[in-house]
């Protein structure tokens, strides 16, 4: 896949390119990433890429003829989408991340600045993406995050791929709690259903504990996940499955008595 990144400061992503599992994925090939700065495609001898609003208001924004031009000097693979990262945009989660990763060969990726930009470069764009309801200085973090979020479900990145649908988000539920060594540290002990070796169990324990941390922590994906379950026809069966409901202080209670 390829992505190329319109931005004003490609110098951002110098350290999270080269990084980590994203980082290798480059190195393998497995994706490609291309930053154009607007900067360079303009015509004036101070290099402008912003200016005042019509009709007043507070701060700048990005100029729209950079913008055009940066975008159509790249190549135009088949299977292109145009977005604008935007407060406005669709919020990034899961399901988008896996549209974009198994439908697209290419992701141009804008990242606005100042003020934002001159609404007529909504003409070139999509899709507008959003990281979440808050507002930065820039939409170059957002970009990094839809690229991390999209390379590691590419063929190839992770190398355990069971890894990518046993993980928050992907069933629709939260993750479980997982625990490695020590298996007692400070007092905190580790589930006894994980040192069984008791593979059942421990699978149903998690099951229940992605359902109870879900219900505790997201309702929101719960009331989904039990809407997409009611129209599969199984919402009895996965009600018949919830852990019993306990307060915070009855875990407490639980906590000292295994202590």
């Amino acid at each position: 896949m390829r992505f190329d990144i319109v931005t004003l400061f490609p110098d951002c992503f110098t350290s999270v390119l080269n990084s980590g599992l994203l980082g290798k994925a480059l190195a393998k090939q497995i994706a490609q990433v291309n930053l154009a700065n607007p900067r360079d495609f303009t015509t004036d001898k101070h290099r402008k890429v912003d200016d005042e609003p019509y009709g007043g208001g507070v701060g700048m924004l990005m100029k729209p003829e950079p913008i055009f031009s940066a975008v159509e000097s790249l190549p135009v693979l088949p299977r292109r989408e145009i977005i604008l990262m935007s407060p406005q945009g669709q919020t990034i989660n899961q399901p988008l991340l896996r549209e974009l990763a198994s439908n697209y060969d290419q992701l141009v990726v804008i990242c606005g600045h100042y003020e934002g930009v001159d609404e007529r470069v909504l003409h070139l764009v999509t899709r507008e993406v959003s990281l979440g309801d808050f507002i930065l200085t820039g939409g170059e973090i957002p970009a990094m995050a839809l690229i991390n979020g999209v390379v590691r479900l590419l063929p190839g990145t992770v190398a355990k791929t069971e890894s990518l649908t046993a993980e928050s988000f992907e069933e629709g539920l939260l993750d479980y709690p997982q625990y490695t060594r020590p298996a007692n540290f400070r007092g905190w002990k580790v589930p006894d259903v994980l040192l069984s070796g008791n593979h059942a169990a421990i699978a149903k324990w998690r099951y229940e504990q992605q359902i109870e941390r879900t219900r505790d922590r997201r309702p929101d994906l719960l009331s989904k996940w039990l809407d997409r379950r009611q129209e599969a026809g199984g919402r009895e069966n996965s009600e018949r499955k919830f852990p019993p409901i306990r307060s915070s202080e009855g875990q407490g209670e639980q906590r000292e008595q295994e202590d």
